[in-house]
C-alpha cells in the first residue's frame, strides 16, 4: 500500500524522484498514465493488470466506456526507475498534469499520484476538502 505525501521537484529533462519508501512496491517496470482531477497515476504492473481487467469489462458499445479506455490506455507509458530512483515523465503526461517545478508525490493505496504542487495545494485545501469529505464519508457509511 502506498501512503504519504512527498514534495520534490521535476527537472528540465522531466525527471522526478520517486520516494524511497515507494520504490520496492512500485517495482522496476510500472505504468504511468493520465489520472483524474489533473494528476498522473503510477501503477505497479500487477495493479495495472487489475485496472486493465476492469477497463476491459466496460461495454464497447458505450461511448463513455470507449472514452475512458482511450484516456487511460492512450496516455499510458511503461516507465522504469533509473539508478537514482527517478523516472522520466513523458512530455504529454507532464503537459496534462501541468507539472512545472515543484511537485507532490502522493501515495493513494494501490497507486501513486503525481501532482503539480500548486494544484495539489488547491485541491487538498483542508478548509474545503475535509468539510466536503465529512458529508461524503457519512454518505458512504464509513
Amino acid at each position: 500500500m502506498f501512503i504519504g505525501e512527498y514534495r520534490h521537484s521535476i527537472d528540465d529533462k522531466g525527471r522526478v524522484i520517486i520516494p524511497v519508501k515507494f520504490r520496492p512496491q512500485l517495482g522496476e517496470n510500472f505504468i504511468a498514465t493520465k489520472g483524474l482531477d489533473g494528476c498522473l497515476f503510477l501503477f505497479p504492473m500487477e495493479e495495472w493488470r487489475d485496472f486493465e481487467v476492469k477497463l476491459a469489462s466496460l461495454k464497447l458499445g458505450s461511448k463513455k466506456a470507449r472514452a475512458v479506455n482511450r484516456a487511460f490506455f492512450g496516455s499510458a507509458s511503461e516507465c522504469q526507475l533509473d539508478k537514482q530512483g527517478r523516472i522520466i515523465v513523458p512530455k504529454p503526461l507532464r503537459d496534462y498534469a501541468r507539472l512545472t517545478k515543484d511537485i507532490c508525490v502522493v501515495g493513494v493505496s494501490e497507486r501513486i499520484e503525481i501532482w503539480d504542487a500548486g494544484i495539489w495545494g488547491n485541491y487538498n485545501d483542508p478548509e474545503i476538502s475535509y468539510s466536503v469529505l465529512e458529508e461524503d464519508i457519512e454518505d458512504m457509511d464509513i
